[in-house]
């Protein structure tokens, strides 16, 4: 019976990951990446607990499968959150690489009566 009441514990912390996940996606979406940030680092001790129950809990197969079957979703959240940051990533990337440029540009026109105007190359 304590194994039971183990695996459902382990099981109500795996769905609080789960919904910690889905949060997370949310804020992330918001583009609140401080609170974001915050959030996965409190989850990190739920991590790490549900890792040293599974090393000690002897799983039957109907457990073991109910147990895959959440984590499978948990995984799939944290994929679509990590695609999520890494277009995000790419954005922030081109909108730097437009205004780098677009400096560029303005520094080589931007000229007083002392100085004349540069010479750049616009394909960096």
């Amino acid at each position: 019976m304590q194994s039971e009441q183990q695996f459902e514990q382990l099981m109500m912390q795996y769905n609080q990951l789960k919904t910690g996940s889905m949060d997370i996606r949310k804020l992330i979406e918001s583009e609140d990446f401080d609170e974001a940030i915050s959030m996965l680092n409190k989850r990190e001790e739920v991590f790490l607990n549900c890792k040293c129950m599974r090393n000690y809990l002897e799983l039957t197969p109907v457990q073991e499968k109910e147990l895959n079957a959440l984590l499978d979703e948990l995984r799939t959240i944290e994929l679509e959150n990590i695609k999520m940051l890494e277009k995000g990533k790419l954005e922030i990337q081109k909108e730097l690489q437009r205004t780098q440029q677009n400096e560029k540009i303005q520094q080589a026109y931007d000229f007083d009566e002392n100085k004349s105007g540069n010479i750049i190359n616009i394909e960096e």
